[in-house]
């Protein structure tokens, strides 16, 4: 029998070695070796670096990630040091941590394994990348503290403008933003319907949320109120924070606001996303939003609930997903009462279905195969009264097709932002 000269669990720990260390580390290990720890590093060759980093159960930035955690966590700064070099500039640019995924798993461990950890993590990591900043596209600036926002949930304000208007500002993760982004809410739900969604587009882009009049923190006039006012505190958002024109996102009434919008100030938008929603009602369904009204005036929002999460969200998604819509509903029937009824007047006599072609802006309407509150015949005519507006129909999504179906949602929106101009 021959016996092969290659070891091969120790060339298999070698190359993952220089994977993740970089050759120049590894170079400068193995030169060091010596009859005292030649041992010692055959040992952890073939064990640390095959047998745990070559196993294909975790992509290596995550095992990045958990070295990184448990030697700070153990206080073993020496080893912490050497996997934050290597983290940053080391081995495979596709197994590298960006400062900020570093300072993510600073900030998490502090949280499972205590601050005074962290608090020594980041003065060893703000040492490393003082040093190697520059090799890397990396500058430590004086920041702010009290400034400092929740990544995913944004920096919160309010227009100083009347009716105030609650917003949140997510900045570009990745550089400079390629558009700057609204998203506008349903009836009912308020800026937070758009979390998920907006973490994503926030990668690329400038990111704002906000509360229409009437809901969430912001102000809630009392009187019934039009879509052309819902248009106009959107524009004074747009206008005080600077940032136009910008992508309107909006579902339900988002997306009647963003008619509005985009053909009572068109130099605001530069891109518009309708979904499930509508340009107009037939009169029943008026007479509908009328009796709504009445009855939330004369019983509360309470006396709706059920039903309207019976439209929000189709039966499979209420049954499996039971927990997201007790959280929409609680939302629901905290909503200001009369900032509610005040909204579905705007709602309810919404008509831009004559005015559509003045809509000039590139246009994704967005229909939920299943959505009773705004059937896809709906969509169907907003997409063909805007010029050039692609309508796309999500299956298995109901009226809230960015809760029941976020992923088609996000890529539907993602593959329009990529066809818009910078």
């Amino acid at each position: 029998m021959s016996i092969d000269p290659i070891d091969h669990d120790l060339e298999r720990g070698l190359k993952n070695r220089r994977e993740i260390l970089g050759d120049a580390w590894v170079d400068r290990s193995l030169s060091n070796a010596n009859n005292f720890n030649a041992e010692f590093q055959h040992l952890i060759t073939r064990f640390a670096w095959n047998e745990i980093w070559g196993r294909p159960g975790l992509e290596k930035k995550t095992r990045r990630a958990m070295v990184l955690a448990i030697t700070m966590a153990l206080g073993r700064w020496e080893e912490f040091e050497l996997h934050v070099r290597a983290a940053l500039q080391g081995g495979a640019p596709d197994t590298r941590l960006t400062p900020d995924e570093l300072k993510e798993v600073l900030i998490q461990t502090a949280i499972y394994a205590g601050v005074p950890a962290a608090n020594t993590g980041f003065t060893h990591a703000m040492a490393i990348l003082r040093e190697i900043g520059p090799e890397i596209g990396y500058t430590l600036e004086p920041a702010e503290m009290t400034a400092a926002a929740h990544p995913g949930i944004g920096r919160e304000s309010a227009t100083l403008s009347k009716p105030a208007l609650h917003y949140t500002v997510r900045k570009a993760r990745n550089g400079a933003p390629r558009h700057t982004i609204v998203l506008s809410h349903a009836l009912g739900c308020d800026l937070s319907m758009w979390d998920a969604l907006a973490n994503e587009l926030a990668a690329d882009n400038d990111v704002i949320a906000y509360d229409h009049r009437g809901h969430g923190s912001s102000d809630a006039p009392a009187s019934l109120y039009t879509m052309e006012e819902l248009a106009d505190d959107a524009a004074r958002l747009v206008r005080e924070l600077g940032c136009g024109p910008v992508v309107w996102i909006g579902l339900s009434m988002g997306g009647m606001v963003g008619q509005e919008l985009a053909i009572r100030h068109p130099e605001l938008v530069a891109g518009l996303v309708v979904a499930n929603s509508t340009s107009g009602y037939p009169e029943d369904v008026r007479a509908a939003w009328q009796q709504r009204i009445e009855t939330v005036r004369g019983s509360g929002i309470e006396a709706i609930a059920d039903a309207v999460m019976e439209r929000y969200f189709h039966a499979d998604f209420r049954e499996k997903k039971s927990a997201a819509v007790a959280a929409f509903r609680k939302r629901l029937i905290t909503t200001d009462a009369e900032g509610y009824a005040g909204c579905c007047n705007a709602v309810g006599t919404v008509d831009t279905t004559g005015r559509l072609p003045q809509v000039k802006t590139p246009t994704l309407v967005i229909a939920g195969a299943l959505d009773q509150g705004a059937p896809v015949s709906m969509s169907e005519t907003m997409a063909k009264g805007i010029p050039g507006a692609e309508l796309v129909v999500l299956e298995d999504a109901s009226h809230l097709a960015v809760a029941e179906q976020p992923k088609a949602f996000e890529q539907a929106v993602s593959k329009f932002l990529a066809q818009l101009p910078k």
